[in-house]
């Protein structure tokens, strides 16, 4: 089966310049806002080169009207939308799953989605893994799954935890933000 042919979109929202990628199958890929329509579309070409820009089908529109209604501060659910993530590790699978059922302003941790999965708590370290390289965050909510104890926890998109905390605010949940980097060692 040959890799099928992926085009892409790059709009504006209240939150700025995101990018959505698809193909015959679902969604692909999708890149949380920057400031600027280049960088955006950057950072989608880095994970999808070779896609081609394209008028979005029904569904891509659809979706494209979600993300600006969530950008815009309103409920929105993502997860009657197709996704197209290729091979996933089955695990990864399950763990997407889960997450796609996180509705708006709902949080969980990576322990306790793991535990929901059935698996132990040392599999927080995958359902983490899972979060950092989901191809469709939002689509996929992994700004709703947390560290233990409710810190925001780590984020791969622009922005780091300070986005995943205000993507969290946009849905009335407060997290406490992430603290200053340490300058030094205080042993």
């Amino acid at each position: 089966m040959g890799q099928a042919m992926h085009h892409y979109s790059v709009f504006e929202t209240a939150g700025g310049f995101c990018a959505i990628a698809w193909n015959s199958v679902g969604i692909t890929q999708f890149q949380l806002p920057t400031r600027s329509e280049e960088a955006t579309e950057r950072n989608l070409l880095r994970r999808l080169p070779g896609a081609e820009p394209a008028t979005p089908t029904a569904e891509i529109v659809e979706a494209v009207a979600a993300v600006r209604r969530y950008f815009d501060g309103e409920e929105t659910d993502f997860s009657a939308f197709k996704l197209d993530l290729g091979e996933q590790d089955a695990f990864f699978e399950q763990i997407y799953a889960a997450a796609r059922r996180l509705d708006w302003g709902h949080t969980t941790t990576y322990g306790a989605l793991a535990k929901q999965l059935g698996a132990g708590p040392e599999a927080a370290r995958d359902v983490g893994q899972a979060m950092a390289r989901n191809p469709v965050p939002l689509i996929i909510p992994c700004h709703r799954v947390l560290a233990a104890g409710g810190k925001v926890g780590g984020f791969s998109a622009p922005g780091g935890s300070v986005a995943k905390a205000r993507m969290l605010e946009l849905e009335g949940v407060h997290v406490e933000p992430p603290p200053p980097a340490q300058q030094s060692f205080g042993f």
